[in-house]
């Protein structure tokens, strides 16, 4: 009898333990005291107002213990912070790497050598910033028309700079503005790849080439400076506040819109709780009245998309710029 009650102890001791690990298996994830956010380009672009801005707030929101670092790794169109993702942090869960349309641009013209959507995670984007064509105060181009006729004339009569790859979001905006302008010979066109918005725009500012292609947040503090004046902005519509007074590329006759989504991808393998973390908090963090007033500065305007329904978008839109790049005559 001593040892059958020996026994059904063992036993219940033994479910009890194994019902223990599962309940600390299942424990919420939470942050720890370093995250890190990636920004695939050196300071002063696009990518690392996403991860210096957002990076502020989760902390001043008290989401995350400590202050976010931002970690500049410039290189390939954001080539060398995707690679670094999917090789050097599987798994883990307290870094997010800034992305936008750049990124799935470079995917879906196979700029990544040997890498695809699938190896990381699409957790959320937190607005779009949409692109601007603009060049120095001292342009002869006083509008976007005048630009786009210099380019019918001769293709290689205006030279771009812009903080991504050649064939990158960047490039290709002004491939999208050019055939809507009905410029031909589009694969002429000079386009001058640097390393991000910050070093394009002193490229245009110093005189070095004619006009910058990018977003409207990189184009700021040109602007207030009086170094740039932007000829277009590639929106449906106006933006609003102090970008209000910019035309569109659409109201000049050209129907060209190009919206850059800011968001984030987190490595392969994390937790399933890890990863829901982040999407509430990027949802509770796009509902704020601090992102809000950042966006507004800014001059992003709404789109947020979170979980599924992020990831499922990001595959259509790698999708769509695959075609379009194969119609312009970026890929085969």
């Amino acid at each position: 009898m001593m040892r059958k009650k020996n026994w059904l102890n063992m036993a219940r001791t033994a479910v009890a333990a194994t019902a223990l690990g599962l309940s600390l298996s299942a424990m919420a994830y939470e942050p720890a005291n370093k995250v890190e956010c990636i920004a695939p380009a050196d300071p002063g672009g696009g990518w690392d107002f996403t991860c210096r801005s957002v990076g502020k707030l989760l902390s001043e929101l008290d989401y995350v213990p400590g202050n976010v670092q931002t970690l500049n790794m410039a290189g390939a169109g954001g080539g060398v912070a995707f690679a670094h993702t999917v090789s050097k942090r599987d798994g883990d869960e307290n870094v997010i790497v800034a992305a936008s349309t750049a990124t799935t641009t470079r995917l879906a013209q196979g700029q990544f050598p040997g890498m695809n959507a699938d190896m990381v995670n699409w957790v959320g984007a937190l607005g779009a910033d949409y692109g601007v064509i603009a060049v120095g105060q001292d342009s002869p181009y006083q509008n976007l028309n005048d630009l786009m006729d210099a380019l019918k004339s001769d293709p290689r009569s205006v030279k771009f700079a812009g903080g991504s790859a050649n064939g990158g979001w960047d490039h290709l905006k002004v491939l999208i503005a050019a055939r809507a302008a009905g410029v031909q010979n589009l694969p002429r066109i000079p386009y001058l790849s640097l390393n991000n918005g910050g070093e394009a725009m002193t490229m245009v500012v110093g005189g070095h080439v004619d006009a910058f292609t990018g977003d409207i947040s990189e184009v700021k503090g040109f602007m207030e400076s009086g170094d740039l004046r932007v000829l277009a902005v590639l929106s449906e519509q106006r933006l609003p506040g102090e970008f209000a007074d910019i035309p569109t590329a659409r109201e000049q006759g050209i129907d060209a819109v190009g919206p850059n989504w800011r968001g984030f991808y987190m490595p392969a393998d994390i937790s399933p709780e890890a990863k829901q973390w982040w999407i509430k908090h990027l949802d509770d963090l796009y509902a704020s009245d601090e992102w809000k007033s950042v966006m507004r500065s800014n001059g992003l305007m709404p789109f947020h998309k979170t979980g599924p329904e992020f990831e499922s978008f990001v595959k259509q839109q790698i999708n769509d710029i695959s075609q379009l790049s194969k119609e312009i005559g970026l890929t085969r």
